[in-house]
């Protein structure tokens, strides 16, 4: 189990990561916290825990949507944590997989803004092919256990990347979603970049905001604006 574990997770030392972040994220996988992760989690691998998403999987938002491609930022909390869930990209789940409870809201008001209808799949790859970096805070939970890898070092990276996304570049639209995801907002310079905010999509809120909010169209509008291609958020397929 050590030697498993040990070459799965080796991915958060030296991670095979898109060029143009691995130039902007080096000094953070070099610093003594990242360390301090890395450890954590061979720890929790020799307790015979099972972590998700898989260690290859980790650094899926930053390998789909490439530095220089970044248009759009959704900010999740942390990965599902049920089986067969969690691939690294927020709110997003493999082919396959049913909707869980907050990506159904997501679709709905998709539906509500942009006409779209809802689709069966529930993976969220062609969002992020198109420069939507679908970032959760955490990058790593224990299966059955909500939340188990929080304050553990994973906030301080992904704090680190929206805050070098803000200072390096201009423009970019940032969704969040509920109050988690808008605490973020002391760490985006608002004069550079366009911050949307709503309730969280879960059904326990979603109808406290989320619903109505139309931050897809809305974000296109931002985008055109620019003169930038637009996000097709539409993922149903005949």
């Amino acid at each position: 189990m050590e030697n498993t574990a040990r070459i799965d997770l080796e991915a958060i030392r030296e991670p095979d990561l898109e060029e143009g972040w691995k130039g902007v994220l080096s000094s953070e996988f070099r610093s003594d916290y990242m360390l301090e992760l890395k450890k954590f989690l061979l720890d929790e691998k020799k307790l015979g825990k099972h972590i998700y998403p898989p260690g290859r999987l980790i650094f899926n938002a930053f390998n789909s949507t490439p530095w220089n491609q970044v248009k759009v930022i959704i900010l999740g909390q942390d990965p599902y944590h049920g089986f067969g869930q969690a691939h690294g990209l927020c709110f997003s789940v493999p082919e396959g997989t049913p909707h869980p409870p907050s990506l159904r809201n997501i679709f709905k008001e998709i539906e509500s803004d942009l006409g779209f209808p809802i689709p069966q799949a529930g993976n969220l790859s062609k969002w992020a092919k198109q420069g939507v970096l679908l970032l959760n805070a955490t990058l790593t939970v224990v299966d059955g256990q909500a939340g188990s890898h929080q304050g553990k070092g994973w906030e301080r990276f992904t704090d680190a990347v929206i805050g070098k996304l803000s200072q390096q570049k201009s423009g970019l639209v940032f969704m969040l979603w509920g109050r988690y995801a808008r605490n973020k907002k002391s760490l985006i310079d608002s004069s550079k970049h366009y911050v949307l905010e709503a309730a969280h999509p879960s059904p326990l809120s979603a109808y406290a905001g989320f619903f109505g909010c139309q931050h897809f169209s809305k974000s296109n509008q931002l985008l055109l604006a620019q003169g930038q291609q637009p996000i097709d958020w539409n993922l149903y397929e005949n």
